[in-house]
C-alpha cells in the first residue's frame, strides 16, 4: 500500500529517491539512490518493506565488515562547539 500523506507536517508524498545516512560507532555510512516516498513539504522519507529488509541487510553486512564501501569525507560538529 502507497503512504499518502506525511504522519509528521500531513505533506503529500511523492516517488522518488533519497539517500539513508547513519553513524555506526566512529563509521558513517550513506546509502545513496534509496527509493522512498518522500513529503514534498518538509522532506520526510517513508520506506516500503522491501527498501527496509534491502537496508536492513546492508547495515548488518556493514556490521559484519562484508561490504566493500566507498571512503566519503565529511565533518562531524557537537552543537556545544559552536559559538555565536
Amino acid at each position: 500500500m502507497k503512504p499518502d500523506r506525511c504522519s509528521f507536517c500531513k505533506g503529500k508524498l511523492i516517488k522518488g529517491n533519497t539517500e539513508f545516512v547513519v553513524k555506526v560507532g566512529a563509521e558513517v555510512l550513506s546509502i545513496r539512490d534509496v527509493p522512498a516516498y518522500i513529503c514534498n513539504e518538509c522532506g520526510e522519507p517513508y520506506y516500503t518493506p522491501e527498501v527496509s529488509e534491502k537496508m536492513d541487510l546492508m547495515m548488518k553486512k556493514f556490521h559484519e565488515c562484508a561490504l566493500l564501501v566507498h571512503p566519503v569525507a565529511a565533518g562531524e560538529l557537537s552543537l556545544n562547539e559552536v559559538t555565536a
